[in-house]
């Protein structure tokens, strides 16, 4: 919550769309501080966490039939797709569809979308990489000379990981004009519509 007050006090005023993990209480904390936000689970996540509670020799089939559900090209055709994977596996895995149904509404929000547009907002796995990048820097490192060394290395981090933002964001165009489809009066101001 407070880091989402200070993002909004630094200038953040609206989001339209946030894609979050499994932590409890972050889709609560983003409706209290930006109360119009589309919240969408990351599917990546529920999935990873979903396998947790599969048997290993059944998993390479409950990903497969999982697959047809959160690939599907529509909100309907998604939720036919869950009810057979629920019908197929729901005695055996009850827990894992349970979850599945009752974060439904947050996992499928990108489901209204075109296709470009949901390869953008369905996963944090771009959030991800740059942990990634972190994590290879720190993991080798045993212990810090001073604070100022400890600092530099976040910054060369952050430096490895913005070579890759440089290319441009493919489809933004078509992302933008679904956005301003979307979310019409909160894109009026700044895309000069």
């Amino acid at each position: 919550m407070s880091v989402l007050t200070d993002l909004y006090n630094r200038g953040a005023q609206d989001i339209l769309i946030a894609c979050v993990d499994g932590l409890k209480g972050f889709p609560e904390a983003i409706e209290s501080v930006y109360p119009k936000t589309e919240i969408q689970h990351c599917i990546i996540h529920q999935l990873r966490n979903s396998m947790k509670y599969v048997a290993s020799k059944n998993q390479k089939a409950f990903m497969a039939d999982l697959k047809a559900v959160y690939k599907a090209a529509t909100l309907n055709a998604a939720e036919m797709a869950l009810d057979e994977v629920e019908a197929k596996w729901g005695d055996k895995y009850s827990l894992v569809i349970a979850s599945l149904r009752n974060k439904w509404p947050t996992l499928s929000a990108y489901f209204k979308y075109p296709d470009y547009v949901r390869k953008t907002v369905y996963t944090t796995n771009a959030v991800e990489a740059v942990h990634r990048q972190f994590y290879k820097l720190i993991k080798t490192k045993g212990g810090f000379a001073n604070e100022n060394s400890l600092l530099k290395l976040p910054y060369a981090g952050i430096l490895k990981a913005s070579e890759r933002w440089t290319h441009p964001v493919q489809n933004w165009s078509l992302t933008l004009s679904q956005m301003a489809i979307h979310f019409p009066e909160r894109l009026d101001g700044y895309i000069g519509l």
